[in-house]
């Protein structure tokens, strides 16, 4: 018996073995090209590129160009706005993910919903699952930090606990759990970038995780380790 519970998701097939090879290939890039050159323009650059990447997802018709240039639509803006801020979130997210979570939609959907929406679940049910989650990354757990981060992701999307923002919470609270657990430190690597680049499955294997039981799960999690590795190849250190 164990109290790990996230054991049983790394045992299902071929999801140790592919998060595996995703971290050794995010921990090579971070390795060979980070240590001489990360900057904190880098990690900005990153940052950037994911807020770009996110508000993507969310409906934006900006071009990264845009965004660079004029902050893009409202969407856009959002998306930067949260990015912005994201690293500062790191030890609440260690602390009070609750906290996090809220901080992060405020965040987001500062001057689209009413104040008293802020951070605020919608109803008991969201609130429940928002509790729920929180626990999950408080609990003792030797499951990979990247299993972690695509539960968290998954969770906040689907549940979609707050009245506005949900995708752009949910990937930014992806981002926050690879610094927060020390997979990438530095925010280097592009998650978003990573599911905007497979945006079919992404979008797929969201549903499925929502409706398709253990099926749909042990799906989104062979997704989220392809899709980790190609936010890596997104990383700014790839071009520099």
């Amino acid at each position: 018996m164990t109290d790990d519970p996230l054991a049983w998701l790394v045992s299902l097939e071929g999801v140790a073995s592919a998060f595996a090879a995703t971290r050794d290939g995010i921990d090579v890039m971070l390795r060979d090209r980070g240590l001489r050159r990360t900057s904190p323009e880098t990690t900005a650059e990153s940052l950037l590129r994911g807020a770009h990447a996110s508000a993507v997802l969310e409906g934006s018709a900006a071009t990264l160009d845009d965004v660079r240039e004029s902050g893009g639509d409202a969407i856009a803006r959002d998306a930067v706005r949260l990015s912005t801020e994201l690293l500062s979130l790191v030890p609440v997210l260690k602390q009070s993910p609750l906290q996090a979570f809220a901080r992060l939609h405020a965040l987001a959907a500062k001057d689209s919903v009413e104040d008293e929406e802020l951070g605020r679940p919608r109803g008991g049910e969201q609130a429940a699952r928002l509790r729920g989650l929180a626990e999950l990354l408080g609990s003792r757990t030797t499951a990979p930090a990247l299993v972690v981060a695509a539960l968290v992701h998954a969770d906040l999307a689907t549940v979609a606990p707050f009245a506005s923002h949900n995708g752009l919470v949910a990937r930014a609270a992806e981002r926050l759990v690879l610094v927060a657990r020390g997979v990438d430190e530095k925010s280097l690597v592009v998650p978003e970038a990573g599911h905007l680049a497979l945006r079919p499955e992404y979008e797929s294997n969201l549903r499925g995780y929502r409706d398709g039981g253990r099926a749909g799960l042990h799906s989104w999690l062979l997704y989220a380790a392809e899709a980790y590795a190609a936010g890596a190849e997104a990383s700014p250190l790839r071009s520099s």
